[in-house]
């Protein structure tokens, strides 16, 4: 049964796969950036297929190149989180990033209602404040918070870091992974959890308090409660 779910002070959003269709920044990038590993003699092989990366996504970075190159060392994994972050900023900045369908407009009439919006990802905090600048959504934001920004281990730290900051009592968590679900049950707040990205797993948002199918579902969402 769907828990009956109420207004929130604000909404939280992770940025890939919830905000951003990742997919259109960070493939070319990820070719790329196997491209100069070669180079430099730091990785040899084919290129991991995207698949890995894919599945990986809202992990932090040092836990994705576990899961998407576990042979390789340290190093190489500091390497590779140095080139990817360069590539898709730009990339970002060649305009090669697509936010999904409606969600300037949808996050604009959320704030005109009295919303106060956050970003809280595990991404870099370069990365994700480009986004933002870049698709003109800086007005939109009261604040972002990213876990290479904050340095915190796990969404959940990030998520609790933001509202003791703001002093927010209730919030809805918006995102498309399990992280996302974590932050938000750990911290006692609503999950509205995102299934049109398609990168997880079938059981990724098992424990959402409510599942939406297309960003807009949102607004109407907020609309029906009270």
């Amino acid at each position: 049964m769907q828990k009956l779910i109420v207004r929130p002070e604000a909404m939280v959003f992770d940025m890939d796969g919830t905000l951003l269709q990742t997919e259109s920044l960070l493939l070319p990038a990820y070719h790329k950036m196997f491209d100069i590993l070669r180079e430099e003699g730091l990785y040899s092989g084919p290129t991991p297929p995207e698949e890995r990366i894919l599945g990986c996504l809202g992990m932090l970075l040092s836990d994705i190149w576990k899961n998407v190159m576990p042979e390789a060392g340290e190093a190489v994994h500091r390497r590779a989180s140095e080139l990817l972050a360069k590539l898709e900023i730009e990339g970002l900045e060649a305009g090669g990033s697509i936010l999904y369908l409606s969600v300037p407009e949808t996050l604009r009439k959320l704030k005109e209602q009295g919303i106060r919006l956050f970003v809280c990802s595990n991404g870099l905090e370069e990365y994700i404040h480009s986004i933002v600048v870049i698709h003109k959504l800086e007005d939109v934001f009261e604040g972002l918070y990213s876990a290479g920004g904050q340095g915190t281990s796990t969404k959940a730290q990030l998520l609790k870091l933001l509202l003791d900051n703001h002093g927010i009592g209730s919030a809805w968590m918006v995102g498309d992974r399990s992280s996302d679900v974590q932050a938000g049950k750990e911290n006692g707040q609503t999950v509205i959890g995102c299934a049109y990205a398609g990168f997880g797993r079938e059981d990724e948002l098992e424990g959402s308090d409510v599942i939406i199918r297309s960003f807009d579902q949102l607004l109407e969402l907020y609309e029906g409660t009270q």
